[in-house]
């Protein structure tokens, strides 16, 4: 009964029914989780993730991000094989590290690579949430101040897209450790006068936000993305007062100019092309 949930004009319908969910591929279809709108899986990927009822971003994976932003062809990935090691032998760290390789296909949570984005050459880094929900321990930090020291070395500049709930709190003080080694290596590409792209999506938070992230020469965001250091009710809790009910939003950073621009999705690789080009050397 697929034919009946849908009208041939629209890419999307209201909830079907019981009957007609269980007739239903897995994964043939994706819920907007912001105005419930169903849409084919197949057709919003075709739109880059992007609900055309409400303009919802949805997550994306490093790879898909990469395949969306970078020139095809182009991309040539970075030490693809750093596996993390277990300093603080905290339980089950090892154990749920592997599940999340072989759910993600990763190995750890940001690939860094370099490629072209509309003709110009980056050195480029992608945190992808779904492994430990992008947090940064020792291995994320090595590889992104790698692909900086990289970015320093070959006078390219460097894009920094981030989707991270903080430091991974597995490794306690080494993950730590990121936040002033990456700052470090972002202070060398700043020496050498090269540019530095933050591209905060969501959620951007913790030690991530409270570094790197922040950093840019130019910052940008998704729509919506929750971007912050410490969580709205601890805020809360702390200052005794009621926050906006749009705080840490990429807006409201926007309005208090804690970022240069809020920029769709549909317009990113473009933005992101018209910057390198402003900065190509003379």
């Amino acid at each position: 009964m697929l034919r009946d949930l849908f009208s041939k004009k629209k890419k999307y319908a209201t909830i079907p029914s019981e009957e007609a969910k269980q007739e239903v591929p897995e994964g043939l279809m994706t819920k907007c989780p912001k105005c419930k709108t169903i849409m084919y899986t197949k057709e919003l990927r075709k739109i880059k993730m992007v609900c055309e009822g409400c303009q919802h971003h949805f997550s994306l994976s490093a790879y898909e991000r990469i395949h969306l932003t970078v020139d095809d062809g182009t991309f040539e990935e970075f030490d693809k094989d750093m596996i993390a090691t277990d300093p603080l032998d905290f339980p089950t760290y090892l154990e749920k590290s592997e599940l999340d390789r072989k759910k993600t296909k990763l190995n750890e949570a940001v690939v860094t690579g370099a490629g072209k984005i509309g003709g110009f050459p980056a050195v480029i880094g992608v945190m992808d949430s779904r492994f430990r929900m992008g947090s940064m321990g020792s291995v994320v930090g090595e590889k992104i101040a790698r692909a900086i020291e990289h970015a320093v070395r070959e006078d390219k500049p460097f894009i920094m897209f981030s989707a991270s709930g903080g430091a991974r709190m597995q490794e306690g003080v080494f993950s730590l450790m990121q936040m002033a080694k990456t700052s470090a290596a972002l202070n060398q590409l700043h020496e050498k006068g090269q540019l530095f792209i933050s591209v905060m999506t969501h959620p951007t938070t913790g030690g991530v936000s409270a570094s790197f992230a922040s950093l840019g020469d130019i910052n940008l965001a998704e729509p919506k993305s929750l971007i912050g250091f410490a969580g709205r009710r601890i805020i809360e809790q702390t200052i005794r007062q009621k926050l906006p009910d749009d705080f840490q939003t990429a807006e409201f950073l926007l309005e208090h100019g804690q970022l240069d621009q809020v920029v769709s999705r549909h317009e990113l690789k473009d933005r992101l092309s018209k910057i390198l080009e402003l900065h190509q050397p003379q």
